[in-house]
């Protein structure tokens, strides 16, 4: 394995083993970041394509500050970001007073899930509570960043937010009552 820096400056002349080693290297967790804020695998395969050209086409202006890793994993994020812009993903605001307190799911048993289960049902968030889950959740971004980057309220980002925790309880609680009654 290359160290980052000589990667980036073989790729950066475009030498073809070292592109092959870039996507090698860190496709795996890109992919990742890709399968959650998309609905399959097709859409996920197509959105690192989509942000891997973004990193070619941006390569030479990462700065050393911080991790390589890190900046990819960013531009992937801002990738899947403009996609559902793009796409006109529309959000549904609703004044973030009117709902009540926010339901908590409950550590035992999202911890007897595994790392797919739990990623089929993030992938089955409509895809506005998806994106702002992976972004406020995941991402670590605030209400105030994800309102600025996807152009709509706090108060929707909030609200999206709560949307989607709520029906990742009620799913995740669901499918586990479900095996439980079936090995019962």
């Amino acid at each position: 394995m290359i160290d980052d820096k000589k990667l980036i400056k073989k790729c950066l002349k475009k030498d073809t083993g070292a592109l092959e080693e870039l996507y090698k290297q860190f496709s795996p967790k890109l992919y990742g970041i890709c399968l959650r804020y998309t609905k399959n695998k097709m859409e996920a395969e197509d959105l690192l394509h989509d942000g891997f050209i973004r990193i070619l086409d941006n390569l030479e202006t990462y700065r050393g500050d911080g991790s390589f890793e890190g900046w990819l994993c960013r531009i992937m994020v801002t990738t899947a970001i403009n996609y559902y812009r793009k796409k006109g993903t529309r959000y549904e605001d609703v004044e973030i007073n009117n709902i009540g307190q926010e339901d908590v799911i409950e550590n035992d048993i999202t911890s007897m899930m595994s790392h797919n289960e739990m990623l089929d049902v993030i992938q089955q968030l409509p895809e506005g509570y998806r994106v702002v889950f992976n972004m406020y959740a995941i991402e670590g971004y605030s209400h105030k960043e994800i309102s600025e980057m996807l152009n709509i309220s706090e108060n929707t980002s909030k609200t999206q937010l709560l949307k989607a925790r709520r029906t990742l309880q009620k799913k995740i609680f669901t499918d586990k009552q479900i095996k439980y009654e079936k090995s019962a």
